[in-house]
C-alpha cells in the first residue's frame, strides 16, 4: 500500500497560486487530514465532498437559529466544511480518482452551501432582531457573488483569446483564424487561415512565465527567452507602468503562493460565513453591538474593489494587446 507524505501533498497538490485564506487558513490543515485519510482510508473525493455537505447543511442549521452560541458553532461549521471541500480535490490528484462528474458535484456543493448558509445568516438574524438590513443584504450579496462569477470567467475567455491572437499571428497565422469566442468551434476557411506575417520565433508571454514560475522576475524571463530565441509578449506592460509596485508585491504574494488577487470570492465567503457571524461571540461577552452587518459590508465594498481593479487591467491589456498585434503585423 502506498504511503504518502505531507511532502507528497504538498507538491502533488497544491496549486501555484491560490487565495491567501487557504494558504495559510486551510492548506495546514487540509494537508494534513489529507495524509491520514489517503494512508488509512478508502474514502473517495465524492465521499469527502459529501461529508463538505453534510457539515455545510449543519451549518445552515446553526445560522438560521440565530442566537451567538449557533452563530459561533455555525462559523466552524462552515469552515470546516470549506476544509473538506478542499480535501477532496487534494485527494483526486493525490490519489488520481477524481471524476468529470465529481468535479461538477464539487461546483455545486459549493454553491448550494454558501447560498444555503448566508440565507439561513441573514434570515435568522432578522427574525431574532427584526432589523430590515439584514433581508436588505441578502440580495446585494447575491448580486455580487453572480457579478464575480460572471466577470471572471468573461475576464479569463478575454485574456485567452488575446493570447491565442498574438500566438496566431507571431506564427505567421492570421488573427482571425481564432475566435473571439474562445468556445467557438466554428472552423476557419482557407482565406482566414493565410498568414499575414512571416513565421517568426516561439512566443513567451509574460504572465504566464510570471505564473508558472514565481521565483523569476521579468528581466530573467526575458533573458532566458533571448537565450532560446522566443519572443517575449508582455500584455501587462500598461499596468505595470502606471503602477510600478505591483510587480514586488506580486513576487512576494506568489513565492508564498498567495495570489494577488487579495479578495476574491473565497475571502468574500468566508467573511460573510465565518468572520461576520464569529463577532457575535465579541458582542456577547461585551457591550458592542454585532457586527455581522459592517463585516459584511466591508466584504461587498472589497470584492468590488477587487473586480473593478480587474476590468481596469482588462482594458489596459486590450490597449497592449492592439499595440502588440500592430508590431507583430509590420514584421
Amino acid at each position: 500500500m502506498t504511503s504518502f507524505t505531507l511532502a507528497d501533498v504538498r507538491e502533488r497538490t497544491y496549486k501555484s497560486r491560490d487565495a491567501w485564506w487557504t494558504v495559510f487558513l486551510v492548506d495546514p490543515l487540509a494537508a494534513r487530514l489529507v495524509v491520514w485519510t489517503a494512508n488509512r482510508t478508502n474514502i473517495t473525493p465524492n465521499q469527502i465532498t459529501f461529508g463538505a455537505g453534510v457539515l455545510g447543511l449543519g451549518s445552515v442549521v446553526c445560522f438560521a437559529l440565530g442566537s451567538w452560541p449557533w452563530l459561533v458553532a455555525g462559523a466552524l461549521l462552515f469552515h470546516l466544511s470549506f476544509v473538506l471541500d478542499c480535501m477532496d480535490g487534494k485527494i483526486a490528484r493525490l490519489k488520481h480518482n477524481g471524476s468529470v462528474f465529481g468535479a461538477w458535484v464539487d461546483f455545486v456543493f459549493d454553491r448550494i452551501r454558501f447560498f444555503g448558509c448566508m440565507l439561513a445568516l441573514f434570515i435568522g438574524q432578522w427574525a431574532v432582531t427584526g432589523e430590515v438590513v439584514y433581508l436588505l443584504l441578502m440580495p446585494v450579496v447575491t448580486f455580487l457573488d453572480l457579478l464575480r462569477y460572471l466577470n471572471g470567467n468573461q475576464v479569463a475567455k478575454t485574456r485567452q483569446t488575446m493570447r491565442e491572437k498574438l500566438r496566431a499571428v507571431a506564427e505567421g497565422r492570421s488573427a482571425d483564424s481564432v475566435s473571439d469566442d474562445p468556445e467557438s468551434t466554428e472552423t476557419p476557411d482557407a482565406a482566414n487561415n493565410a498568414g499575414t506575417a512571416a513565421p517568426a520565433a516561439p512566443v513567451v508571454f509574460m504572465e504566464e512565465a510570471l505564473r508558472d514560475n514565481p521565483d523569476l522576475d521579468p528581466e530573467q524571463v526575458r533573458a532566458g527567452a533571448a537565450s532560446s530565441g522566443a519572443r517575449v509578449i508582455d500584455v501587462h506592460q500598461g499596468f505595470g507602468k502606471r503602477f510600478g509596485w505591483y510587480e514586488r508585491v506580486r513576487d512576494r504574494l506568489l513565492r508564498s503562493r498567495v495570489r494577488p488577487h487579495l479578495f476574491s470570492g473565497i475571502e468574500f465567503e468566508m467573511f460573510v460565513c465565518v468572520v461576520a457571524p464569529l463577532t457575535a461571540l465579541t458582542a456577547a461577552v461585551s457591550a458592542l453591538p454585532s457586527l455581522i452587518v459592517p463585516v459584511t459590508v466591508l466584504a461587498c465594498a472589497a470584492l468590488a474593489a477587487f473586480e473593478l481593479v480587474i476590468v481596469y487591467k482588462l482594458w489596459l491589456a486590450t490597449r497592449d494587446f492592439d499595440r502588440e498585434m500592430a508590431k507583430l503585423t509590420r514584421g
